[in-house]
């Protein structure tokens, strides 16, 4: 067992913001194991949480004051939402730790406080007749536990409410951005190159009259997906993530287009314009599906479904309209 302090030092938070640009992400875990936050004792809570950082420093953060114990289950460095949805938060793991660590010797009461948003990965019936513990499913956000505690671990409707106001959205810009941005600049030198072969001028003439205008249109395909959609989420129409990176694309295709067919060295035509708005709609789209797992609206059959529908439309679209652009750099 460790103590851990509540709060959260300089390396803490210089790990945050690295992990926040995907750098070690996967390898910003915790021990799996038994915490203590204070000096707990045989009354004090049991909480449930998974071994991303992250989500663990979130945790005992919110925890000043507090004499805790804190379960934390290997979810192979996952936070507890995803890590529930893919079946490493879940019931076997949480008896398993439970069992390891002794916790029924540790506290006379038989109460695990279990993560709002971990509850899809939870029977809390098994856990109660594998480990002898009750499952008290705790409220959506760690800064509410205090609360919640005080209130006799009950929880009110606002801290069973998810919500995804524009700071949390934000805060993900950067970790989308670089995760499209490893295959956008990849797909960079294949526009590059696609724009040299077709052509009726030499190969470098044609690169630097239409390769510069298909790495924009690309790359602005990629801000409306990675950017343009989650700041502007809740306004974008329709429930579906793929429609709402479809819609910021079709507004965002125009504007490319303006400075396609007006800027100094604009090289557009009608079959150009056609393709840009077949294509930036189309990449916003797909990345727009990123965001499925940041909010509550959607399911894993919901997000199947989805993906079923709107990849092969994704997918058409991008073959018209490299097929169309190919054309309009041959005019």
């Amino acid at each position: 067992m460790a103590q851990v302090a509540t709060e959260l030092g300089r390396r803490d938070r210089w790990g945050a913001i690295a992990v926040r640009f995907g750098v070690g992400r996967m390898r910003y875990t915790v021990e799996p194991g038994l915490y203590a936050v204070g000096f707990p004792d045989d009354d004090s809570p049991v909480l449930v949480t998974a071994n991303y950082k992250l989500s663990f420093d979130h945790l005992r953060a919110a925890l000043t004051g507090q004499n805790i114990w804190i379960v934390v289950l290997d979810t192979e460095g996952i936070n507890v939402w995803c890590a529930a949805g893919k079946g490493t938060f879940g019931t076997a793991a949480l008896c398993a730790q439970v069992e390891t660590h002794k916790v029924a010797q540790l506290v006379r009461h038989r109460r695990l406080v279990v993560p709002q948003l971990g509850a899809p990965g939870i029977a809390a019936h098994a856990v109660k007749k594998k480990s002898g513990f009750a499952v008290v499913y705790g409220p959506v956000m760690a800064r509410d536990i205090p609360d919640f505690l005080r209130n006799g671990m009950k929880t009110t409707r606002e801290m069973r409410r998810k919500t995804f106001p524009l700071a949390e959205r934000v805060v993900l810009l950067p970790l989308e951005f670089v995760i499209a941005g490893k295959w956008a600049l990849p797909l960079t030198l294949v526009m590059y190159g696609l724009s040299g072969f077709f052509g009726p001028a030499p190969f470098g003439e044609n690169v630097g009259l239409h390769g510069g205008w298909a790495v924009a249109g690309l790359w602005s395909g990629v801000i409306a997906g990675t950017i343009i959609t989650p700041v502007f989420l809740p306004v974008l129409p329709g429930r579906a993530f793929s429609l709402k990176g479809g819609v910021a694309g079709f507004l965002t295709a125009p504007i490319f287009l303006v400075f396609l067919y007006s800027g100094q060295g604009g090289t557009g035509n009608v079959f150009a314009g056609l393709s840009w708005l077949l294509l930036i709609p189309a990449i916003a789209s797909f990345l727009g599906m990123e965001f499925t797992g940041a909010s509550t609206y959607t399911s894993l059959s919901g997000v199947k479904k989805e993906m079923r529908l709107a990849v092969p439309l994704q997918f058409a679209a991008v073959v018209c309209g490299l097929l169309l652009l190919i054309w309009s750099w041959r005019l």
